[in-house]
């Protein structure tokens, strides 16, 4: 399964080369969230094994661009990624979540902590 990293998903997503779907909870995602993504509130659903709750949202999900799930850390996320492929999406899970989302466009030293060991364990 791949993942990518905030700064991979801004350079993709100014050029439209990806679809952000944001599984998060809709008060959640209405607080903040990542510009231009789509959300599908499944968080809870995935993180209890109802992976299936994916289903009733599909339709608004493009099978022809790579899908990119987002949660609040990366791990429920990987879920939906997983249950998209199994579905024949291209689909791949955001690093951290929306929490590293906001560490990248705050640029904290933590994101740049994190990305630096990235680099050196590659």
């Amino acid at each position: 399964m791949s993942s990518i990293g905030p700064s991979q998903l801004d350079d993709r997503r100014s050029d439209d080369d990806v679809f952000v779907l944001d599984i998060r909870p809709e008060q959640e995602y209405r607080e903040n969230h990542i510009s231009g993504s789509t959300n599908a509130p499944v968080y809870r659903d995935l993180q209890q094994g109802r992976l299936e709750a994916l289903d009733s949202h599909l339709d608004r999900i493009p099978d022809d661009t790579e899908v990119v799930t987002v949660c609040k850390a990366g791990i429920v996320a990987r879920k939906a990624t997983e249950y998209l492929e199994d579905a024949g999406y291209t689909a791949t899970t955001l690093t951290g979540g929306f929490t590293g989302w906001r560490q990248y466009e705050r640029n904290t030293v933590l994101y740049r902590i994190a990305s630096f060991l990235r680099k050196i364990v590659r």
